[in-house]
């Protein structure tokens, strides 16, 4: 059994005609009004433009400063993911992590190792930080955590 939703009254308007005539009621300039900078093909002005005075958000003073674009970032790789691709044994490095799709081989973004999952594998692992759940999971695993300076 399958209903016709009916659709409100007013939901679909029919298009705006524009410059088909007088008759239409938006013939000559088309609802633009008459000349100046709005009513040209293209015209208009951006957001913030004050008509050439110096807009609001240069007349008031800068504050503060944000070293976020400055900030160091890291690639993490979780124990739980090494676990899942490396076998017993092996040695975990960037290069390794980016072949086996963990991390991005993105220059020289340093790599660091965190604690979620359990690592039950004896590995030999080379990053440049270390959370230190993650330090102690790897030495109680057996493995080796070699950490860059």
């Amino acid at each position: 059994m399958s209903f016709e939703i009916p659709m409100p009254a007013g939901a679909n308007r029919a298009k705006k005609c524009l410059g088909r005539g007088r008759g239409t009621g938006l013939g000559k300039q088309s609802g633009k009004g008459n000349k100046g900078q709005k009513a040209r093909a293209g015209g208009g002005v951006r957001p913030g433009f004050e008509g050439g005075q110096t807009p609001l958000y240069r007349r008031l003073p800068m504050r503060g400063f944000s070293n976020e674009p400055h900030r160091l970032r890291y690639e993490v790789v979780n124990l739980e993911d090494i676990e899942a691709r490396f076998e017993n044994g092996e040695t975990v490095n960037r290069f390794s992590l980016a072949e086996r799709g963990l991390l991005r081989l993105s220059g020289s973004t340093p790599v660091k190792l965190l604690g979620r999952g359990e690592l039950k594998k004896k590995l030999t692992i080379e990053v440049d930080a270390a959370s230190k759940s993650a330090a102690l999971a790897v030495e109680k695993a057996g493995g080796v955590l070699k950490l860059a300076e």
